[in-house]
Order: C-alpha cells, then structure tokens, then sequence
C-alpha cells in the first residue's frame, strides 16, 4: 500500500471514529477520539495521522483534527 493510501486509510479510519462520538457534546467528543487514537493505535499510525495536521486539506473533520491536535501535544510533552 502506498504512503499517500495508508494515510487516507488512517483520516478515514478516524473520521469513522469521529462519527461514532458525534452526538456527543463537542468536548466530550474530542475527548473520547483522543481516548480511542491513544488506546488502540499504534504509536507508528499515531504519528502518521499527527503528520497532516499541517495540511489544510488531510481530510480530517474538525472535531477529529482537534483531537489529533491535542493528542501530538500531550504525546510531545512527554517526550
């Protein structure tokens, strides 16, 4: 699988877990797609969906970059 399919995988992947949650209130549910990135993603997958946080267009709901956000800065502050 190339780089570019492996990271549409992951935005698509994430934003499926960003759906599930969407009922929920809007910090409630930045919290839980954190919870669940943090849990069961490996930390290699982690890093990659954290590498397009610089795209304006990785495809990433906003609810689903806000969590990907706040997950690379707690993971960088505990480095």
């Amino acid at each position: 699988m190339s780089h570019d399919a492996q990271l549409s995988r992951l935005v698509y992947m994430a934003n499926q877990i960003g759906t599930f949650f969407a009922s929920r209130p809007e910090e409630e549910a930045i919290a839980e797609i954190e919870g669940h990135i943090r849990k069961f993603w490996d930390p290699r997958m982690r890093r990659q969906i954290a590498s397009l946080l610089d795209r304006e267009d990785s495809g990433l709901s906003p609810r689903v970059r806000k969590a990907v956000l706040r997950l690379n800065q707690t993971l960088q502050m505990s480095i």
